[in-house]
């Protein structure tokens, strides 16, 4: 049981339904009524810097974020606070070094970007391949949690159930995709990011009044009710089991820092804004939403373990998972009114919403890739209805293999898939953006070396972190195959990355090299400050 009240489980019922049936219609109504590829994959670049930054925000803050960011910090103290801030970081880096590059050398997919300098079909293929495998993990986490969610406020813990949800939300998650397009999925994650953000400010001053507005009470409280005294307010209790924790924290601030805002679902927002100065102001947005959440999700993570205790949160979810609804139910106090329930009821919906609206945007950047980069780029003249047929039915080819996999891992530590996504962001898809947006000799075969090789390094380096095996909370909690000494590849896989990058250029040879670099000078303008815009 959750401890929720009937009132509070059939009102978040009827809004779940509410907002699902809601959510359907302004796909319905926003998507694309002709077969343009500028308006499914772009929406025509006609929303304004407010909402594309809010959209941007929205796809950037995933259900693991909310929950997995909320449950650290409840958990952890410190660490998950400086989990946090790393998020944060993570968007700011993406502002203040790619995002114009990223606009102005694009046009749909990271597959253009990359192409731009390097055409060729097998580095979109490559491109593709590396969106799938990056976002695919990620996808079978939020699909996992939707049915946990709901299992979880609702009271009901059969597995038909959870199944059930996931195969019908999943289902609802291919639509808006399929449907909307890119305009459908920003206004959704546009809905998704206000209520997510209003809802949980709102919990928050709830937390502090609880403290009389004093944050060290807070945090003292939190550390005394966390059963570790001072150590909670310290570095190290997240890693304090591994060899190396210190390190260990290090590697995984910087697997989210390069990685975080590089994955493609968040890249293509960029080429939905008009202009160099759009994409600016869309992300100076973007970055003010991701801090003010940041504030609010520290705020409810250090309130439910002051008012609810660290013993009590593990204990119903070994990872913290709970931790944010916990903390927002504790919030409210022993006795609870109508008001209060009804704003406890938008706090679980703008996660239900949160949920929703990820994988939506997850599965129309892994569609637009495969429609764009793999089949339109094999055939000469791709008419744009059937490009965008091809879309649509790429969204429900992922979606449906999203679902069929969420359902088999969703009784597993899903850690390790979002710990997956990240590196291969940070170890393959960073490379290869810094190098071919700013390194004028970068060649091909430079390019497919950073792609290929960042992500073999992580795929082969995952299974031997204790994430996977080796511990209570891991995936396979009864089998112990741990050989690598961190819970992220990072420190071993970045650099890995750029080295292979490196390493694939020189061997392109000195004519080729030479090659890249007057071709980069002719378009280098445009792409650094989008003197030029050729599509």
């Amino acid at each position: 049981m959750t401890g929720f009240s009937d009132s509070a489980q059939a009102m978040s019922l009827v809004a779940f339904s509410a907002v699902a049936t809601i959510t359907l219609l302004l796909c319905v109504m926003t998507g694309p009524d002709r077969d343009d590829l500028d308006e499914f994959y772009t929406g025509y670049s006609s929303l304004s810097p407010m909402r594309n930054g809010l959209a941007i925000a929205g796809d950037y803050i995933s259900a693991a974020s909310v929950l997995g960011t909320g449950g650290v910090i409840a958990l952890c103290g410190y660490d998950g606070v400086v989990l946090a801030l790393s998020t944060a970081l993570s968007l700011m880096l993406l502002m203040f070094l790619l995002a114009e590059p990223l606009r102005n050398a694009g046009r749909f997919t990271m597959g253009d970007a990359l192409a731009r300098r390097m055409p060729g079909r097998g580095v979109r293929i490559a491109a593709c391949a590396v969106t799938i495998a990056a976002l695919l993990p990620l996808m079978l986490v939020q699909l996992a949690g939707t049915g946990q969610l709901v299992a979880f406020v609702l009271g009901f813990s059969g597995d038909s159930l959870k199944t059930g949800c996931i195969v019908g939300l999943g289902a609802l998650m291919i639509s808006y995709a399929a449907i909307g397009g890119m305009k459908g999925t920003a206004l959704i994650q546009i809905l998704k990011i206000v209520m997510l953000l209003g809802s949980g400010a709102v919990v928050a001053v709830l937390v502090m009044h609880r403290f009389d507005w004093d944050p060290g009470a807070l945090f003292d409280t939190a550390a005394e009710q966390s059963g570790v005294g001072s150590a909670f307010l310290e570095s190290g209790l997240q890693f304090a089991g591994g060899p190396n924790p210190r390190l260990d924290m290090i590697t995984a601030q910087l697997t989210v820092v390069v990685g975080g805002a590089c994955l493609p679902h968040v890249t293509m927002r960029m080429y939905t804004a008009s202009s160099a100065r759009q994409v600016r102001r869309s992300m100076s947005w973007a970055v003010s939403s991701v801090v003010l959440f940041v504030l609010v999700v520290t705020i409810v993570g250090f309130g439910a373990t002051a008012l609810i205790g660290r013993a009590l949160i593990a204990r119903d979810d070994p990872q913290g998972n709970t931790a944010y609804l916990l903390g927002s139910r504790a919030a409210f106090g022993a006795e609870v009114s109508t008001a209060e329930t009804l704003l406890f009821t938008t706090v679980t919906t703008a996660i239900f919403l949160t949920l929703l609206a990820s994988v939506a945007g997850m599965i129309l950047a892994c569609a637009n890739s495969l429609a764009h980069d793999v089949f339109a780029a094999r055939v000469q003249e791709m008419s744009e209805r059937r490009e965008m047929m091809l879309a649509r039915l790429s969204a429900l080819a992922v979606g449906v293999v999203a679902i069929v996999l969420a359902t088999l891992v969703q009784h597993r530590s899903l850690q390790p898939l979002v710990t997956l996504s990240f590196c291969l962001g940070a170890s393959a898809i960073a490379p290869a953006l810094v190098y071919s947006l700013f390194w004028r000799r970068y060649t091909r075969t430079g390019l497919l070396s950073t792609l290929i090789g960042g992500s073999v390094t992580v795929l082969l380096l995952m299974p031997g972190t204790n994430l996977v095996s080796g511990s209570p909370v891991s995936a396979f909690p009864d089998a112990d195959f741990n050989w690598f000494p961190f819970t992220t590849t990072g420190l071993v896989s970045i650099p890995a990355g750029f080295l292979f990058g490196w390493l694939g250029t020189v061997a392109s040879g000195r004519q080729k090299s030479e090659e890249q670099r007057k071709q980069y000078e002719a378009v280098e303008a445009w792409i650094l400050a989008g003197a030029v815009r050729k599509n």
